[in-house]
């Protein structure tokens, strides 16, 4: 399992004072207001201290220790936010972070192995889990509802399915 998850982007500065233009790469952009660092991941992964958070149209600015003008802001752009897995929010009943559900083996109901998760495709409206059989040589697309999805075990990394009419012969 991952022990760090991606939360975001610098983009840009924002002002004169070292504040940092940040896309969200969350799905709870206002959970920047809870942390009380970060890491910074450029050539090296090191840890700075939040001074302050606000949120203009799609974007975070960040306001870091240290930091002090839009000089040292600079040094940041294109540079990826990460926090501990300790620092994420909490999951709901049958909510799984993204990154744990990759390389997950994937079986239907009876025990038919059909092959591992290699990709997620974020549609909207629910998930589409990527399933790659080697095999057949065909990636296997599985809508990420609970009519399809039976089980997620990440202890011994299976998830159980069930195949809806039109998938079966796959």
């Amino acid at each position: 399992m991952e022990t760090m998850f991606t939360i975001g982007k610098i983009v840009n500065t924002h002002g004169v004072k070292g504040e940092l233009k940040v896309v969200p790469m969350t799905d709870e952009p206002q959970r920047f207001s809870l942390l009380k660092e970060v890491f910074i991941q450029r050539n090296t992964l090191e840890k700075y201290e939040i001074q302050g958070v606000r949120y203009h149209k799609n974007f975070v600015l960040l306001k870091l220790k240290g930091v002090e003008d839009m000089d040292a802001g600079e040094f940041f752009k294109n540079a990826t936010l990460k926090i501990e897995r300790k620092d994420s929010l909490p999951l709901k009943k049958d909510e799984y972070y993204i990154s744990d559900l990759y390389d997950l083996e994937v079986y239907t109901e009876e025990g038919r192995y059909l092959g591992i998760i290699s990709d997620i495709i974020y549609t909207g409206s629910n998930d589409v889990y990527v399933v790659k059989r080697p095999e057949q040589g065909k990636d296997l697309l599985l809508p990420a509802i609970k009519e399809v999805i039976k089980e997620v075990n990440l202890e011994v990394g299976k998830l159980t399915v069930k195949l809806l009419e039109g998938l079966e012969d796959l």
